[in-house]
């Protein structure tokens, strides 16, 4: 019998695409406000030097991807070029990233329901979210899948409309010469510390550009396109990010909202009037669900993996419903993991995040390192230093200083859960007597 094996037909452009969508572009404006507040007023400054670390990491994930032209992940390029262990506790942390997630989008998608209706708690929200969505993902989501071209088209459409239309408010208030300024960039108060701090919250709109590498074994010439790709995608959500937050904080210049979470909302009634503020709630909340859909979707298929392989209660994780073929275990966990929200404000949330991100691009960068060194080692060619081992160092390092930025509470929960995981890894390998167990991030 014939072995089924994934089909090559992906391009340069189309796997641009899908990465931009996994990013969801719109978050620029959805994070807008605490982006602000942590950079005092200085938003595409802070999307610049997130960035320029960046560029790096996915320099070093091209690399990784040429090398080992198969679907995988941070966790894949630490086990192979590093050590099976050190893998182990990069995937670990990752799992910050999987499970907290959809608490981050979902409460974010509260937030700017709650700036319509201030009179509805936004708790309510926040369960309504959570309860939708895994109603869905219980009975399956190759429906909801099939929208994410047109949530796509729908979501550049609002935030084209929103550029266009700050634009003209800053126009019409102060000629030409208002449209070209510093002030977003730098202000009288700016400091490297504040612009930072920022920076370590903006990460998180760059989260998903490593997707691609998922797609590796579905791409034409992977050793060529994915890495390009890669670097593409992440220049571009760059420039978009800079790009609207310069023109967003051109028109509402400062750092005072009257609900940070929703700051974007409170500039679309501003520049556009109540039917736009419709149109951009409208855009934001359907970004905001389809994400969460997907990463809760993302969640429970990994825990299914890592119950079915015996690194979680098999029992639990690696049973499928019997109808529905859906992961219940997985799904029902991470639902409850969401409601953590009602305890946690955007910015403590997306920082939780952005901890197991880091943790994952310092390695990927390292693992560019070793494996360079390795190859230099057994008389392997290789390519430039510059590329394999300046690059990737100068990489280590912005991502580790950003990451030392991030919220305290995220430090403290990101270094118990490291913790944790360390035991874990113990138990596991009996002392470390025993073979470290994989975890199939690909799967997911």
């Amino acid at each position: 019998m014939t072995s089924l094996k994934l089909t090559r037909t992906l391009t340069l452009w189309p796997l641009i695409i899908m990465g931009l969508a996994y990013m969801t572009p719109l978050i620029v404006l959805g994070t807008f406000g605490i982006i602000a507040e942590a950079s005092n007023g200085t938003v595409p400054m802070a999307f610049l030097i997130t960035t320029f670390a960046m560029f790096f990491t996915a320099n070093s994930y091209g690399i990784m991807a040429r090398k080992y032209p198969i679907a995988g992940s941070a966790y894949t390029f630490a086990t192979k070029s590093i050590d099976s262990r050190v893998g182990f506790m990069v995937g670990w942390t990752i799992l910050l990233d999987y499970f907290f997630l959809p608490m981050v989008i979902w409460l974010i998608g509260a937030a700017y329901l709650g700036a319509q209706f201030p009179d509805v708690p936004q708790w309510l929200f926040l369960i309504g979210f959570v309860l939708l969505t895994t109603v869905i993902n219980y009975i399956g989501v190759k429906t909801a899948a099939k929208l994410n071209s047109v949530l796509m088209i729908f979501q550049l459409t609002a935030m084209v409309i929103f550029v266009v239309l700050s634009l003209g408010e800053v126009y019409g208030n102060g000629g030409i010469s208002s449209l070209f300024s510093t002030a977003p960039f730098f202000n009288e108060s700016t400091t490297l510390a504040i612009v930072l701090a920022g920076s370590s919250i903006a990460a998180y709109a760059f989260l998903g550009f490593d997707a691609i590498t998922t797609f590796t074994e579905e791409t034409i010439e992977p050793e060529k396109t994915v890495p390009k790709a890669i670097m593409l995608c992440t220049l571009f959500a760059g420039v978009i990010y800079i790009a609207v937050g310069y023109t967003t904080q051109l028109v509402h210049p400062g750092t005072m909202f009257n609900d940070t979470d929703s700051a974007a909302f409170e500039i679309a009634a501003q520049i556009g009037g109540n039917l736009f503020a419709s149109l951009f709630l409208a855009a934001m909340i359907t970004a905001q669900f389809m994400s969460g859909l997907s990463a809760q979707a993302s969640v429970s298929r990994l825990l299914f993996a890592m119950g079915r392989d015996g690194v979680l209660p098999k029992k639990v994780f690696g049973f499928l419903h019997p109808k529905y073929l859906t992961p219940i275990g997985g799904i029902i966990l991470s639902a409850l993991a969401a409601t953590l929200a009602l305890f946690f404000d955007v910015m403590q949330a997306a920082s939780l995040i952005n901890f197991g991100a880091f943790v994952a691009f310092i390695f990927v960068n390292m693992s560019v390192i070793f494996t360079y060194l390795k190859d230099q080692k057994q008389g392997i060619a290789t390519g430039s230093k510059i590329r394999n081992l300046v690059f990737p160092a100068i990489g280590t390092f912005v991502t580790f200083y950003l990451m030392t930025k991030l919220d305290l509470n995220a430090l403290t929960v990101g270094g118990i859960w490291f913790a944790i995981g360390l035991i874990y890894l113990v138990y596991l390998t009996k002392g470390f007597t025993k073979p470290t167990p994989a975890l199939h991030f690909e799967e997911s």
